[in-house]
């Protein structure tokens, strides 16, 4: 009989994925609910770079390109990274996918080898580990504390460093947090990393324009240049620019890693969509200045949400330097019984409830490796978002407390 591959033994399917479907299906069953589980800009995609899609299509912009991105929007994005991040990179020094996701998967088979080990603070967007899995590689997650915003301490990057160790991935602004490392938080663990010299750093900056209350953006190449020869820079034009079905991501990095991802993406890729590149190099290329227009309002609803969290007993939350996430601790629920008897034992249990009792999606702490917690996305109307808090409240309110 044919069976499956072992490497998917024990592996879970995501929870993110289970709280979407049980939230499509109250839909569909009729139920009035809000969704705050989607990692997902409300706004819509630039008119400029719709427009520059479109005028691709009428001339028929719709073929093959090179399976690692066009010139013209490798160009592009040489251009953004001198621009916005001080860095110098060659266009053969780049490479685009489709998306981000793929592209850090790609980068992983390009320099990961089966049991080398990836570090990966927690909490964390649960696709990092999954990745590392399916290569057959160890995940290996490094806490970090609430009390230090949900960053790692470079003495716990220290500890978690063997002579097994690949690839430590740092996301700032991070999901679900929302933590972002300033300049002297990257150099303190550039420190360490300098130590390390087999070690691959893969920085995913895909939040970098959605930063609040003044905080300055840094990525670790341009921190520590020294480790710019094994500091891959991943970002993309889903969450800012507001694209995120436009499916572009694209990496930067020294010229022996990239070549290696381009064998590895000739295989694995068509190429990038053609109308999506030309769109990418539009919103790389035009008009930055909604850029910071959008992260305003979603700081206000940020102020918003958490104001309306923090109101609620059992549940607390700090104020997140980017992204568009609370991470709330509902500790103070946990042990708690619903009106119907049943025990809130775990952050899934809480979130089940609050999905069927007042009609709220969230997604479980225990999806980023990380209880007991829960991720909420404010990028939703402001209505929405006091609804959804006014339907928390009394939901929780509800919750007998041990």
């Amino acid at each position: 009989m044919a069976v499956l591959s072992k490497t998917l033994d024990g592996f879970q399917p995501s929870l993110i994925g289970e709280i979407f479907s049980l939230a499509t299906r109250l839909k569909e069953a009729g139920r009035d609910i809000i969704d705050l589980s989607i990692g997902e800009p409300d706004f819509d995609t630039p008119e400029h770079v719709c427009a520059a899609a479109i005028a691709a299509i009428r001339r028929g912009a719709t073929k093959y390109t090179s399976t690692d991105g066009t010139t013209a929007l490798k160009r592009a994005v040489q251009t953004k990274l001198a621009r916005d991040n001080g860095l110098d990179y060659g266009v053969d020094q780049i490479v685009v996918d489709s998306g981000v996701k793929p592209l850090i998967y790609h980068a992983l088979q390009a320099v990961l080898d089966p049991g080398e080990e990836v570090i990966v603070p927690t909490p964390c967007w649960p696709s990092y580990g999954g990745m590392a899995t399916l290569l057959r590689a160890a995940t290996v997650l490094v806490p970090t504390a609430e009390q230090r915003g949900f960053k790692l301490a470079p003495e716990d990057l220290e500890r978690a460093i063997t002579p097994r160790t690949k690839v430590v991935v740092f996301n700032s602004p991070g999901n679900p947090t929302g933590a972002a490392y300033s300049a002297d938080e990257l150099s303190a663990l550039a420190e360490v990393l300098l130590r390390h010299p087999q070690v691959w750093i893969f920085s995913d900056d895909i939040y970098e324009h959605i930063v609040f209350d003044g905080f300055r953006f840094a990525t670790i190449a341009r921190v520590e240049p020294r480790l710019q020869d094994r500091a891959l820079t991943f970002n993309g034009v889903s969450k800012g620019y507001a694209m995120t079905g436009w499916r572009i991501g694209y990496v930067a990095g020294p010229r022996n890693a990239i070549d290696a991802l381009r064998v590895v993406v000739s295989h694995n890729n068509g190429n990038p969509p053609s109308m999506s590149q030309v769109a990418a190099a539009a919103a790389l290329e035009g008009p930055q200045d909604f850029l910071a227009e959008r992260a305003a309002s979603f700081q206000e609803r940020r102020d918003l949400a958490a104001g309306l969290i923090n109101a609620i007993p059992g549940l607390r939350c700090g104020l997140p330097e980017g992204a568009f996430y609370l991470y709330v601790n509902c500790g103070g629920t946990i042990g708690s019984r619903t009106p119907e008897g049943s025990r809130i034992e775990t952050s899934g249990d809480l979130v089940r409830y609050l999905l069927n009792e007042a009609g709220v999606a969230l997604v479980p702490g225990a999806a980023f490796s990380h209880d007991p917690y829960f991720r909420l996305s404010y990028a939703s109307p402001r209505e929405e978002l006091e609804e959804a808090g006014r339907r928390l409240a009394a939901a929780c309110g509800q919750l007998a407390m041990a």
